[in-house]
């Protein structure tokens, strides 16, 4: 499976641009699955314009994006605010898969940072569940960025069955030598490829980080390839990694984790597909 790491810049507040963005990438890679960060649609530090952004499946941009997905046999996979279809007048930090079958798949990030410059937890309402979605027979795991320092979110995604991690980040510059630790680690843990894809950029005087990369089933990291992409701006990156799906089904059994884990009461539950 070859997958495309966008480690771009969005343009904050100009969701068309952003999507357009997509759509070149999506071109210029010619990947499988196209991975975004966090936010891209929309951009980080937008503060109350999020609601008025904030996307409803089935709106134009949605129907956009699927039809990227579709006449590329792309999935995409990016961030963005999204409207909550359970709770009126609240909005969710998403991670939105667009399939080439024309599914579109929702993660709800689970932990809303609310500290420092981050101010989440006033913006979103989180939800405290993860399962994982099926990219053709692979079943993928989803995450966005602060989950990454709760391991029971890896691990509910790992014995839901995902075969691979894919985490989108807004993190600062501040925070890349934390995810440089955590994501090898939570490779290791659950024996499933992990995927990172982190934004470059400066918004309201925060530096987000890039690092963006990939780590095998063993936490040993994996050579991306960069491709030509002539919009880059600085600091911005656009490569693809190849991922074997199949590895975890062939590492689990040498560290069997899941399998002990799984054996014990009061084990994390497993969601179905």
């Amino acid at each position: 499976m070859r997958l495309a790491l966008a480690q771009l810049a969005p343009v904050p507040g100009d969701i068309e641009r952003n999507v357009e963005r997509v759509r070149e990438v999506v071109v210029a890679a010619r990947a499988e699955v196209a991975v975004f960060p966090e936010l891209f649609l929309s951009g980080y530090r937008i503060g109350d314009r999020f609601h008025r952004l904030a996307l409803k499946e089935g709106d134009a941009t949605t129907e956009a994006l699927r039809d990227t997905a579709r006449e590329h046999r792309t999935t995409i996979v990016v961030g963005a605010p999204l409207v909550s279809a359970e709770r009126q007048g609240e909005i969710h930090n998403a991670a939105l898969a667009f399939l080439p079958s024309e599914e579109m798949f929702v993660q709800v990030k689970r932990y809303l940072p609310t500290f420092g410059p981050f101010e989440e937890g006033v913006l979103f309402t989180a939800t405290d569940s993860s399962r994982p979605v099926l990219l053709g027979e692979h079943p993928v795991g989803l995450e966005i960025c602060y989950d990454t320092f709760f391991p029971e979110v890896s691990r509910q995604l790992a014995l839901g069955g995902a075969d691979l991690l894919l985490v989108l980040s807004a993190s600062p510059v501040t925070s890349r030598r934390l995810f440089e630790r955590l994501l090898p680690a939570r490779a290791i843990e659950n024996a499933f490829p992990v995927v990172f894809v982190n934004r470059v950029g400066v918004e309201d005087g925060v530096v987000f980080g890039g690092g963006s990369g990939a780590w095998d089933a063993r936490g040993e990291p994996l050579g991306l390839s960069d491709v030509s992409f002539p919009s880059l701006a600085q600091e911005e990156r656009l490569a693809t990694v190849d991922i074997d799906p199949t590895e975890s089904a062939r590492w689990r059994p040498f560290r069997p984790v899941l399998r002990d884990v799984a054996s014990r009461p009061g084990a994390l539950p497993s969601p179905s597909l």
